[in-house]
């Protein structure tokens, strides 16, 4: 090792340590006993890769002559790399065999590139990889979605047998132990089983501390209103910040497959906060997050209780009748159906639409192709139909799959073997903070877009309409990422060609996230844009102009012309639709794995709003005086809590959770119990609570009654 990993070994702790990892041991025993029992009928091969690499083998031996070329290479390669790593061990420098790509960040420890034994393990490994990548590549005979399976999941594999992954193998975690004579993987081990815990039984991965971030305080912080609720969704209206505002009023149609604050992290890189500031009234959906009262809601009803309803909301609230939209990645294509339907109808209100990252021809989906075909849609539907819904981290493991180094690995490294605590970082809160998807509503979007891609085929009937987007004549503006690997932008360059209006093409920076979210003050990335579409991506993105830094400015540039003239700001609240509630609103605080979302009260208004006709659920919901929350959800009204425990020091939002459901909710049931008493309740959760020091609680619960 070099000398910064090698210190002093004879400090280490050994019978601490050892009783230590063997207390723990017993709680992973615990646990793990406790999981084979609960989930004994757990799906161990969801995407079924037992019958997918059987297939390849049976198509890979028909070619043994290709298969013997590839293991020939491997074999002198190996023996180039026995011979240098020789030589390394003498002393003598030698050129690597191979050398990982620049990109690949796993390696960034200096023992990987100065120590001999390595060096050989690292280039063992990715050797290995190559030839199993070489294996894999371009079986004839195999069907082209089968053989893209099998490259994106022997990938997934690769990642799996880093030699990163393993504390033996891995310089930065020996040091590490080292340094702490063992205490990392200990507090690594604690940290697992808390995440054991939390996931019941199943091992998800903390990227942040989620206990760093509260919703209204130090994320989603834009000034703003609730001004109008339904089931499916709440509106929240801006705080203008300038005295005069466009005449067309802005409505942002979120994905429904996360929530809406991703626009609205900090201030200093909120979107919805610069909009507000270039003179937009800004209204945006925030969906609902469905629990299995929700599984018969279909893709009619996001559409017509939905981005209709809002329309017909912000058209009341302003008094304007023509307006700008904008839809995010599965929001755009919620809202370029909208417009389709509502051409249909003759509704002219939505005047300019914005699309960001957003897929509407899905014949090249991208990774995400791999986890679409009949059997995985049927297997999916199976699991939806009895619970009613698609619970969130299924969808978002699948996105962490498709950057599997960054997206798990890495926190896993982090957490378990360095023994470090998740950081504090708001977009892997948002990250975490995943939505259900009913059961109907996701098995139709799946099947009509993803499988069928009949979008884009006007062979979609929605609400009883037929849909044809090449009827959509309204000004257009895509913006896409160069790097986003959910939604392709060769993708969604394809989808812009449908329209029959003006269309503006922007290609911006990164990937999926930061390539929209990139505020002008960063002055990061840059990008293209043109008025003109040719056929081909690849020549539209040679023959377009790039310039440095954020999109947004363009943006701004393009929408201003269609927003109107200047008028009086318009202060959420002051016409009938009065005030609900403060932004962001109690919706977009209900997490996955909470229980249930919402329990709704059904009033008049609520019936009515279940019907297809838009107008009429609006109508209704006039009458039945939205200013008093005819419409609610009792399941997030929190002014029914008694106390906040989270106010006692060593309680954080989950553990008041597990407190109240062991009928602790204030502090004056907090105080009644002793310290041994709460320990007892808390252990009998799981092993895992035992790290909690309860001897304080009781009498901070006192000192608090007193207050």
């Amino acid at each position: 090792m070099s000398e910064s990993t090698n210190l002093d070994l004879s400090n280490l702790d050994i019978a601490n340590l050892a009783q230590g990892l063997l207390e723990n041991f017993k709680n992973v025993e615990n646990i793990m006993t406790d999981f084979s029992k609960t989930y004994e009928q757990l799906e161990l091969d969801p995407f079924n890769l037992k019958e997918l690499y059987t297939e390849w083998f049976t198509t890979a031996i028909q070619n043994p002559q290709k298969l013997a070329q590839v293991n020939v290479e491997f074999w002198q390669n190996a023996m180039h790399l026995y011979q240098r790593s020789a030589m390394g061990f003498l002393g003598i420098d030698a050129e690597p065999v191979i050398q990982e790509p620049r990109s690949d960040r796993r390696f960034h420890h200096e023992d990987w590139a100065k120590e001999p034994v390595f060096k050989c393990i690292k280039q063992s490994y990715l050797l290995v990889s190559q030839w199993m990548r070489n294996l894999v590549a371009d079986v004839e005979g195999l069907d082209a979605h089968t053989a893209e399976k099998v490259k994106f999941f022997t990938e997934r594999y690769l990642d799996a047998m880093s030699p990163t992954n393993f504390a033996a193998t891995n310089p930065a975690v020996l040091q590490k132990i080292i340094e702490t004579k063992g205490g990392s993987l200990v507090h690594g081990l604690k940290n697992m089983l808390q995440d054991l815990e939390d996931g019941r039984g199943q091992l998800k991965i903390r990227m942040t501390d989620t206990e760093a971030f509260e919703l209204g305080k130090n994320v989603a912080v834009t000034p703003g209103k609730v001004v109008f609720q339904n089931r499916m969704f709440q509106l929240i209206q801006y705080t203008p910040t300038t005295e005069k505002v466009f005449r067309r009023p802005l409505l942002v149609v979120p994905p429904w497959i996360n929530k809406f604050y991703i626009m609205d992290l900090q201030p200093k890189n909120s979107m919805l906060r610069w909009f507000v500031e270039q003179g937009h009234t800004v209204f945006v959906i925030s969906w609902i997050n469905p629990d299995e009262r929700y599984s018969d809601i279909g893709f009619d009803t996001y559409l017509e209780e939905g981005v209709l309803v809002a329309t017909d909301v912000v058209e009341q609230i302003t008094g304007e009748n023509e307006f700008n939209a904008i839809g995010y990645c599965l929001g755009g294509t919620l809202l370029s159906t909208t417009l389709a339907y509502m051409k249909k109808k003759g509704d002219k209100r939505i005047r300019s639409a914005t699309y960001f990252t957003t897929m509407i021809d899905f014949s090249e989906p991208g990774e995400l192709g791999v986890f679409i075909d009949e059997e995985q849609i049927s297997s999916l539907e199976e699991r939806m139909n009895k619970e009613g819904f698609l619970e969130g981290s299924s969808m978002a493991g699948a996105f962490n799959m498709m950057r599997a180094n960054d997206l798990i690995w890495s926190f896993y490294i982090n957490n378990y073997l360095l023994g470090n605590d998740p950081r504090p970082f708001d977009l892997l809160y948002w990250n975490s903070d995943s939505t259900r998807m009913p059961a109907k509503m996701h098995s139709w979007y799946l099947r009509n877009m993803y499988l069928n891609n009949r979008l884009c085929k006007a062979e979609l009937t929605v609400a009883d309409t037929p849909i044809d987007l090449t009827t959509v004549d309204v000004p257009t503006c895509f913006v896409s990422a160069i790097e986003d690997h959910i939604a392709p932008w060769k993708s969604t360059y394809a989808g812009a060609q449908l329209f029959s209006g003006p269309v503006r093409f922007i290609l911006g920076g990164s990937g999926h996230i930061a390539g929209i979210i990139n505020p002008p003050e960063g002055g990061k990335y840059d990008y293209r844009v043109t008025d003109e579409l040719v056929s081909n991506p690849d020549e539209w993105a040679v023959g377009a102009d790039k310039h440095p830094g954020s999109w947004w400015p363009e943006w701004q540039r393009w929408i201003a012309p269609m927003s109107g003239e200047m008028v009086a700001a318009r202060k959420p609240g002051s016409g009938k639709f009065k005030v609900l509630e403060e932004a962001p609103g109690s919706y977009v605080k209900a997490r996955s794995g909470a229980g249930s979302a919402a329990s709704l009260t059904k009033t008049t208004a609520e019936k009515t709003a279940s019907k297809s006709s838009a107008q009429k659920a609006i109508q209704t919901a006039d009458k039945a005086a939205i200013s008093e929350k005819a419409w609610t959800i009792k399941a997030l009204d929190t002014s029914q809590a008694a106390d906040d425990l989270t106010a006692i020091n060593g309680i954080g939002p989950k553990l008041a959770a597990v407190l109240k459901d062991k009928g602790i909710a204030s502090y004056a049931a907090l105080a009644a119990k002793s310290a041994e008493e709460i320990k007892s309740l808390l252990l009998s959760e799981g092993a895992g609570y035992s790290r909690y020091d309860t001897s304080s609680w009781p009498e901070q619960a006192k000192s608090r009654i007193k207050k």
